[in-house]
């Protein structure tokens, strides 16, 4: 069986990174709450990837999508999320996010279109229960992206399971509108 995802610092190290084409996903867990951020990037095309004190950098352009969840308990709701302090800031406004409401009143807010990077991108060291993977680009790649969501969403972000399941449709429905390929 194929290997479909791997820690992205573990297969940095094990030199087993994908050049050609990947999907990174990181998350940013709150220490107090359920808030979460996911950062799914799409590349391909891979000049060079090197680790730096702040992470590892990928020579290449990206494709960078954001996922934002937030529970109902979160005190700056009104504030966008581009102007939130730093462990709970994505850049984008509201009006860049399509947002769904679940049963317990957290918010799913996903970026509406992908933000290009160029040149290059790098993927910070996770901290505390953070973590990045690396998805190869096999031909069921989006239905390990889909499984890892809604399971994700719901066991790490408290999303519950039929509304994961909603959100991520959004989010699989952004992926795909990604032009590296």
């Amino acid at each position: 069986m194929a290997i479909k995802a791997l820690d992205l610092f573990q297969a940095f190290k094990d030199g087993k990174l994908p050049k050609d084409e990947g999907y990174i996903v990181s998350s940013f867990f709150s220490n107090r709450s359920k808030y979460s951020i996911y950062e799914v990037v799409a590349y391909s095309g891979v000049k060079s990837i090197y680790a730096t004190a702040e992470g590892i950098t990928f020579q290449t352009d990206g494709n960078k999508l954001f996922i934002l969840v937030e529970p109902s308990s979160y005190s700056k709701k009104y504030e966008e999320p581009y102007l939130r302090d730093k462990g709970h800031v994505v850049p984008q406004r509201f009006s860049e996010l399509e947002i769904f409401k679940s049963s317990n009143q957290t918010k799913v807010m996903v970026s509406k279109d992908p933000i290009i990077t160029y040149s290059s991108f790098t993927v910070l060291n996770p901290t505390g229960s953070n973590f990045s993977l690396v998805f190869y680009k096999l031909p069921d790649v989006i239905e390990t992206l889909s499984n890892f969501f809604t399971q994700s969403l719901n066991k790490e972000a408290g999303v519950p399971k039929s509304d994961a399941r909603k959100a991520t449709v959004k989010i699989i429905e952004s992926v795909q509108n990604f032009g590296i390929w």
